[in-house]
């Protein structure tokens, strides 16, 4: 493995109904490479999306330690890991969670309209819709910046929800069942996008699924079940 850029130690991770105590992850310990392409494969109810939301920064561990680029990330300040998540990571879904009333390009240029102050987003703009309209491009999307999102195929709501993800230049990309919304030949066509954003680009992915297939495509699999590593592959 190259150089880890992103490390989970000893993550638990508990959710509380109640009285009751529910135990999702078990102490699980995963590196990741800069520039590797991780899937994290298991059935549903296992724990992925939850290691997902840990390593992302989405949520806190109930114990344990995430490191990205060598430091504590939960022993930093919110507003660091804010900062991180709006420019440093990526997020993919397998909903897609466009905004409905916004262009496919009004939805790209969403993270650079949330980090710049307002008084200097007339004067980032310009530069921002011009790195929007790259990453569309090179997506597929350039004939469908004006369409909303109920006017696109599956995979173009997908296409457009990697650009989103993709404008800011993220260091890692972080996809959670992005093809599980989609027919396998449009599902395909996403793992084509991701894995050229890898080989090509060196961005570092990490993405969890249930499908063998899927996991496939990745440098290296993960296996969780009930909350617990198994071994990798």
């Amino acid at each position: 493995m190259t150089e880890p850029i992103l490390e989970g130690r000893s993550l638990v991770k508990d959710y509380h109904m109640g009285a009751a105590r529910l135990r999702v992850l078990h102490g699980v310990d995963l590196a990741v490479g800069r520039g590797e392409f991780l899937c994290v494969l298991g059935p549903s109810g296992s724990g992925k999306s939850t290691l997902l939301h840990l390593l992302g920064l989405l949520d806190k561990p109930t114990a344990g330690r995430v490191r990205f680029e060598g430091t504590d990330a939960f022993g930093q300040p919110k507003r660091w890991r804010d900062r991180m998540r709006n420019q440093a990571i990526g997020f993919v879904f397998q909903f897609y969670h466009l905004m409905p009333d916004l262009s496919v390009l009004g939805n790209t240029l969403l993270p650079a309209m949330i980090q710049a102050p307002a008084v200097l987003w007339p004067m980032r703009r310009a530069g921002e819709r011009k790195r929007a309209m790259e990453v569309l491009e090179r997506l597929g999307l350039s004939d469908r910046v004006d369409h909303l999102p109920r006017e696109l195929s599956g995979g173009e709501r997908q296409r457009a929800a990697l650009a989103r993800a993709l404008v800011h230049r993220p260091r890692v990309l972080f996809a959670d069942e992005p093809t599980g919304n989609l027919d396998s030949a449009t599902g395909a066509e996403i793992m084509r996008v991701i894995e050229d954003l890898n080989r090509r680009d060196g961005l570092t992915v990490v993405m969890v699924t249930h499908d063998q297939r899927v996991a496939d495509r990745a440098d290296r699999v993960v296996r969780l079940r009930d909350g617990r590593l198994l071994h990798t592959s």
